[in-house]
């Protein structure tokens, strides 16, 4: 395996699509996939095995406060509130990245993602005004 390069995740060849829409005002994310785990215990002092249970995807975009409004102005466009009531079958997040130009694409889909939080900040001395929306998942593919 090789050592961990800046250019494994550099943002001239990562593209992140919310609704269909590639999003330029992303600053940062997070997608993480868990699978809980716990020892199978019997005899003895060690454990016996290790037990695996429910899944779970989660994670947050970090996103400039121009495309926040975006996706609120878009879900009120389509009946709902904000994105926050949007419901999560109607949302996919898509990251498509890449190591080298000359790589093939990688892909990550989250799929039927809600939305879970949206905070508003603002500090005096700020250069620009990032949110980051944190969310629950159905399902994540990595490709």
């Amino acid at each position: 395996m090789g050592a961990f390069s800046t250019s494994e995740c550099a943002w001239s060849q990562t593209s992140v699509t919310i609704l269909k829409r590639t999003v330029v005002g992303i600053t940062g994310f997070e997608f993480k996939a868990a699978i809980e785990k716990e020892y199978l215990r019997a005899a003895g002092s060690k454990p016996i095995d290790i037990q695996m249970g429910d899944e779970s995807y989660t994670g947050s975009l970090k996103l400039l406060k121009y495309e926040v409004d975006m996706l609120n102005e878009a879900a009120q466009f389509a009946g709902y509130e904000t994105i926050l009531h949007v419901p999560h079958t109607l949302i996919t997040v898509t990251c498509v990245y890449k190591k080298s130009l000359s790589d093939a694409p990688k892909t990550i889909a989250v799929q039927q993602l809600a939305f879970t939080e949206m905070p508003f900040a603002m500090e005096r001395t700020a250069k620009m005004t990032e949110v980051s929306l944190p969310f629950m998942a159905m399902d994540m593919k990595f490709k």
